[in-house]
């Protein structure tokens, strides 16, 4: 079901959102790419904003601001892992030779955060919900459907996401070289290492998949608004699928998939 209405499981993406230099003009993007609703929050939240579909959380936007003396973040989507224990997390990463970027931090009462890069280097956000579950909608047209590991070390990252959260790497039938990350036996995520044509020098990075109607016709409507293509819509074994970047260069994919057997 796209309506999300049990807790996510220990390791399942839960929550993505985005870093962006204008965070108006990328609300007003995704709001006319996607059909979102959301408005610039309070002071006390740092302005983010939760974009809705259909009324439920879909996805974040937030200023690109420098903080604590740090630059301003890269205008990317993070992928956020569910734990029931930030901290114990934090530690895990640690010890698995991860890097810490944002230490664990209660957001008010909703949650417990960090931010945090793989050994290979993909940066990705671990969150400990409380009042905040994640996305209330999912696997639906203008919601997120995937979340998609490019890494430089398949192994290193495997071995790293299944000491720090459970998480586990299986072979994906039909897709030579593409894995399953999946939390108790069920598929959450995918992993594979860096696909062919990428720029070279391009960091490990999580990648998240937005579902459409009709690829195509989303990727004009993406130019029409100011973004730009990295990999024009193209046949592959889940649907039609493009990668794109926005206007302020925040990458992400799109994809029109294929029928799921039994629905």
């Amino acid at each position: 079901m796209p309506e999300v209405t049990a807790p996510y499981a220990p390791g399942t993406p839960c929550w993505v959102d985005l870093a962006a230099p204008d965070q108006q003009a990328a609300i007003d993007f995704y709001s006319g790419l996607f059909g979102w609703t959301g408005e610039i929050g309070p002071p006390e939240t740092g302005g983010y904003t939760v974009c809705l579909l259909k009324d439920k959380p879909v996805a974040g936007i937030m200023a690109a601001i420098p903080m604590g003396g740090q630059p301003a973040p890269p205008t990317v989507w993070t992928t956020y892992l569910t734990s029931p224990d930030a901290d114990a997390t934090e530690r895990a990463v640690g010890s698995a030779g991860g890097m810490v970027l944002m230490p664990a931090m209660d957001v008010m009462t909703i949650g417990r955060m960090f931010i945090a890069a793989d050994p290979t280097g993909a940066v990705f956000g671990v969150w400990q919900p409380r009042d905040f579950p994640g996305a209330g909608i999912v696997n639906e047209q203008g919601a997120v459907i995937w979340n998609e590991l490019n890494t430089t070390d398949r192994d290193a990252a495997a071995a790293f996401y299944e000491t720090t959260l459970g998480i586990r790497t299986e072979p994906m039938e039909g897709a030579e070289g593409y894995f399953a990350l999946s939390v108790n036996g069920r598929p959450v995520g995918g992993l594979q290492s860096m696909p062919e044509g990428v720029p070279a020098g391009t960091p490990s990075h999580w990648l998240t998949y937005f579902s459409v109607a009709d690829t195509d016709e989303t990727v004009a409507k993406l130019q029409e608004g100011g973004g730009s293509t990295l990999k024009p819509p193209f046949d592959m074994v889940a649907g039609r699928m493009a990668v794109v970047q926005d206007p302020q260069g925040a990458p992400f994919a799109v994809i029109n998939p294929k029928p799921m057997n039994g629905s």
